[in-house]
C-alpha cells in the first residue's frame, strides 16, 4: 500500500503537469490563429488598396479600351412645334434645356472611354487635357455619367419619380420634384454626348475637392459648370457642381468672366 501511494503522487503530478502543458498549447495555438488571421486582413486590405491606388494612377485615366463611333439621329421636336436645326449655332453651343428640345438632325460619333462611359468623340482631347491637368494638381477625377440613351434617361426620371412618391408626395408633385432633377427625355444634355458627370476617385480625392478645382479650372480647356446655383431660374436645373458641359475654350472663358449661364451668354450673342 505504502508503495502504491508513493507511486501514485507523482502520477498526478504528471497529468496536471501535462494538462497544463496543453492548456498552453492551445493558447499558444489560439494566439497564433488570430496572428495570422490579422496578418491574413492586412494583407488583403494592403493589396487591395494598393490595387486600386495602381489603377487610378495610370497614366492615362481616361484611356479608350474600346474605340467605338456611331452616327446617330436623336429624334426629338421643340417645344413649339418647330423644327431647331442643329445649323443655328455651333455644334458646342448648342441650347438644350427644358424648353429646347434636342434639334431633331442633331449627330453623335460616340467614343467609350475606360470605365465603360461614352462621349461625343470631339470632346475627348480637351476631356484627357482636363483630367491630366487635374491629376497634376493632386485632384483626381473621375466621369461619372457621359452619354445617355433617351431610354436611359427616361429611367432615370422615372426612378426619381418614384423615389418621391415613396416619401408621400403625391403624383403631380413627385413629377415636379422630379424634373428639377432629372431632365426630361429629349432636354438632357447628357443625351448630346457633350455633358459629364464628373465625380471623385474615392480614394486620393473628395468630392468637394473636385468640385472646386472644376469650378477654378474647366473653363480653360472649354467646359462651363452648367447649373450654377444662383442661375436655377434661368437653367431650370438645381445646383449641380458635378454636370460639366463643352462649349469651347473661347465661350467658356467669356461665361467665367462675366459670370453667366449658357443661356445667358447666347442670349447676349444675338
Amino acid at each position: 500500500m505504502k508503495g502504491y501511494e508513493n507511486d501514485g503522487f507523482p502520477r498526478r503530478k504528471r497529468r496536471k503537469k501535462s494538462k497544463g502543458n496543453a492548456i498552453r498549447r492551445r493558447i499558444g495555438h489560439f494566439l497564433l490563429t488570430c496572428i495570422c488571421i490579422a496578418v491574413l486582413v492586412f494583407a488583403v486590405t494592403f493589396l487591395g488598396a494598393a490595387y486600386l491606388y495602381s489603377t487610378v494612377k495610370q497614366p492615362d485615366l481616361l484611356s479608350i479600351a474600346e474605340t467605338t463611333e456611331q452616327e446617330m439621329a436623336l429624334p426629338a421636336v421643340s417645344t413649339d412645334g418647330t423644327e431647331n436645326g442643329a445649323d443655328q449655332a455651333a455644334w458646342c453651343l448648342i441650347l438644350v434645356n427644358k424648353w429646347n428640345y434636342i434639334p431633331n438632325d442633331y449627330k453623335i460619333q460616340l467614343i467609350k472611354l475606360a470605365n465603360g462611359e461614352s462621349v461625343d468623340k470631339r470632346i475627348y482631347p480637351a476631356l484627357q487635357e482636363m483630367f491630366d491637368a487635374a491629376r497634376k494638381d493632386h485632384i483626381y477625377p473621375v466621369v461619372a455619367s457621359g452619354y445617355r440613351t433617351r431610354e436611359k434617361q427616361q429611367r432615370l426620371l422615372d426612378e426619381k419619380i418614384k423615389a418621391y412618391k415613396a416619401e408621400g408626395c403625391l403624383p403631380e408633385e413627385a413629377k415636379t420634384k422630379a424634373e428639377a432633377w432629372v431632365a426630361i427625355p429629349g432636354t438632357s444634355e447628357h443625351q448630346l454626348g457633350i455633358a459629364v458627370d464628373i465625380n471623385a476617385d474615392g480614394i486620393r480625392s473628395t468630392g468637394d475637392e473636385v468640385y472646386k478645382w472644376l469650378n477654378e479650372n474647366a473653363y480653360k480647356f472649354g467646359f462651363i459648370r452648367r447649373y450654377p446655383p444662383d442661375k436655377t431660374e434661368i437653367t431650370g436645373v438645381i445646383n449641380e457642381p458635378w454636370h460639366y458641359r463643352y462649349v469651347g475654350i473661347k465661350a467658356a472663358e467669356e461665361i467665367q468672366n462675366q459670370g453667366t449661364c449658357l443661356e445667358e451668354y447666347l442670349n447676349g450673342q444675338k
